[in-house]
């Protein structure tokens, strides 16, 4: 079968919830601000780091970890080790200064501050093989003319998809949603771990590579078995499972997994994309001055780790969210839907006047950011502020911010334990709040651009959340899960 076609008239504008203003630079302190040294340690080598190791992963898990280091140094911006660590990857070094308040946190995104470069994931870089024997965009400090390139053609391919980004999500709905009401009528529970896994990667590879997954028999039963596989192995020595400890420690997390385990089926994937996906591969070539291997590879990882990855978190959480809500705000959610869309079909334009669903997927975002942890290298000396204090950073030093922590700052949202649904309405004034919602790599008031690291899916990910929620209750009155990832039940739309 063909490649699916794409195409979009120009100067047709990407899709946006908010307004997109200059993203928020840091501001340097006032000359009368008292600079503090920063508190914390790395303690003795080696030692030092498996102790912050054991406590991260073991004996107190990240949250913890990082909320008992706040209240001990009585700071939100402290020296500390994280994972990974000893005894096999050399080379990593495992100090970084956290910085765990909005205020901090928001120098990761000054690029005149902070450099991007292999730092995805920390001080430790998952094996190059892993993407083609090359960098990919995520690897790429905006300083390296090479991540201009490819971050214009993502935001291109973005850009094109939009044309059928809403037809092809409610298709895969139709699809993912048929299934779970067949096994919802032979059985009380219906799992849909699986369903939401093949529907993600079902409606990108049609909007991002431009590809039908049934031209591959392989791809359309298993690419997203390929992809989850792919991502396990190089996030693994990162991520707490939760399986039974130590079995966890000794062999998740104390090497990297090589790239052999996944070879065949990363090199399906990345097959799969230069035939199926000819129509992109060559805008990259011939728009955007990349090689074929560039491009290629780079699909490759923006469909399975930047879309997938992503999404593979977000959606089952909100999902989550909803089918285990005791507050009532379904049928108000419902009532919204229904009001805004009467008599018409879901689109960007629809989704975009549901202020309560659009804050409802801000909230899920708050939460549950889909990236937990982000990281950045000093560029240079810098004073770095917090909301009481200032800090001296020396130039290569590794800052660590851990969003689900910043996401629950006091000092900008009250009740930050709480999910409110409408937190981000314009009653309550929440659209300010948007600027201090940061789980994209930058505010959602900011712009992607060639010269930050903000996704360039912002908009996109935020509008697929309101249509997910929107197309909900237009088949729905009402959904039940459990909290083990299964529908127990829904009730068909009158």
């Amino acid at each position: 079968m063909r490649a699916i076609k794409m195409s979009m008239s120009p100067g047709t504008p990407s899709p946006s919830l908010t307004p997109a203003p200059a993203p928020q630079q840091t501001k340097p302190p006032p000359s009368t601000a008292s600079i503090r040294t920063i508190p914390g340690g790395h303690g003795w080598p080696v030692l030092g780091p498996i102790s912050d190791r054991l406590d991260y992963f073991w004996f107190q898990g990240p949250e913890t970890f990082f909320r008992k280091r706040i209240e001990k140094h009585k700071s939100t911006v402290f020296r500390t080790n994280v994972p990974p660590t000893f005894p096999f990857f050399s080379g990593v070094n495992p100090n970084v200064v956290a910085v765990l308040d909005c205020k901090s946190f928001s120098h990761l995104f000054d690029m005149e501050i902070v450099e991007k470069k292999n730092v995805l994931v920390g001080d430790f870089m998952p094996s190059v093989k892993f993407t083609g024997d090359l960098r990919v965009c995520a690897y790429l400090d905006t300083s390296e003319p090479q991540h201009s390139k490819v971050k214009k053609f993502s935001m291109d391919i973005l850009k094109r998809s939009s044309t059928i980004w809403v037809s092809t999500l409610t298709s895969n709905l139709d699809t993912m949603w048929d299934t779970l009401e067949s096994k919802l009528s032979e059985s009380d529970s219906a799992s849909y771990l699986i369903p939401i896994q093949k529907l993600i990667f079902s409606f990108f590879t049609r909007c991002l590579i431009g590809a039908d997954p049934s031209a591959s028999p392989e791809i359309a039963k298993s690419g997203y078995v390929m992809a989850d596989l792919w991502l396990a192995l190089q996030l693994l020595p990162t991520v707490k499972i939760g399986v039974l400890q130590p079995l966890e420690e000794i062999f998740l997390h104390s090497y990297a997994y090589p790239f052999a385990l996944v070879s065949s089926g990363y090199k399906k994937l990345a097959k799969f994309v230069e035939e199926q996906g000819k129509d992109a591969v060559e805008r990259g070539v011939t728009e955007f001055g990349l090689s074929r291997e560039e491009t290629i590879h780079n699909l490759v990882f923006i469909l399975g780790f930047n879309a997938y990855g992503g999404t593979l978190i977000f959606l089952p959480t909100l999902l989550a969210k909803i089918g285990t809500d005791k507050t009532g705000i379904q049928e108000k959610l419902r009532e919204e839907v229904r009001a805004k869309t009467a008599g018409s079909t879901l689109s960007f334009d629809s989704v975009k006047d549901m202020e309560l669903v659009q804050s409802f997927v801000y909230e899920t975002l708050r939460l549950n950011p889909p990236v937990p942890l982000q990281y950045g290298r000093a560029r240079k000396d810098f004073l770095l502020s917090s909301h009481d204090s200032v800090y001296e950073i020396k130039k290569g030093e590794l800052l660590c911010g851990y969003q689900t922590l910043v996401m629950r700052d006091p000092n900008v949202f009250d009740n930050p334990e709480e999910f409110v649904s409408d937190r981000f309405t314009k009653e309550k004034k929440g659209r300010e709040l948007l600027s201090y919602l940061y789980w994209s790599n930058g505010p959602q008031t900011g712009s992607p651009s060639e010269s930050n690291k903000q996704c360039p899916a912002k908009d996109y990910v935020t509008l697929t959340g309101c249509l997910f929620v929107a197309y909900l209750f237009r088949r729905y009155d009402s959904i039940t899960c459990n909290s083990s990832g299964a529908i127990t039940a829904v009730v068909r739309a009158k």
